[in-house]
């Protein structure tokens, strides 16, 4: 069995064209930074392990990833294009299939992971319409490989929940 824990970035700054002519280099807010770590801490208990983490490039994505990394005790993230929140939700489903782990997080955007969630899930012509809020995560298992419609959802956990979990 594979779990893939599904994370989205925690509060970021919002869009500045000024400070972030590149919007991929914007980063979280300290409010965010301080929420997501309470978030990270109530996640740890709910995971303790896991063997492999990737982020999308973005620094917002990768500030979240190492966030985990620091209270949740996961290891260092990977950054992986495939999860740049441009790329198509069949193409990241098919990155994530190598070798053998029994949790695989990773750490993302909207509407990419809502599409991702969805393709793990549903038959190709269904439309749940999944949104995760900011520092939210979903759980998926799939009984032997990572594969487009044969996940069970078995969680989406809302970070207010994560924090009281802290």
């Amino acid at each position: 069995m594979i779990e893939l824990v599904i994370v989205r970035h925690a509060i970021a700054f919002e869009r500045d064209e000024k400070r972030w002519p590149d919007d991929d280099s914007r980063p979280l807010s300290p409010e965010g930074k301080h929420r997501f770590r309470q978030a990270a801490s109530g996640l740890a208990r709910w995971f303790p392990k896991v063997d492999l983490l990737l982020t999308s490039p973005l620094e917002r994505a990768h500030q979240t990833a190492q966030i985990l990394t620091e209270v949740a005790g996961w290891p260092k993230a990977a950054k992986r294009a495939e999860l740049h929140p441009g790329t198509d939700a069949g193409m990241t489903l098919t990155s994530l299939r190598q070798p053998r782990v029994d949790r695989l997080a990773l750490v993302g955007h909207e509407p990419h992971l809502g599409n991702l969630i969805e393709l793990c899930v549903a038959e190709p012509s269904a439309r749940l319409q999944m949104k995760l809020k900011k520092g939210a995560v979903a759980v998926i298992v799939f009984e032997s490989a990572i594969r487009a419609g044969s996940g069970q959802l078995l969680a989406l956990i809302p970070p207010r929940l994560l924090r009281t979990m802290a």
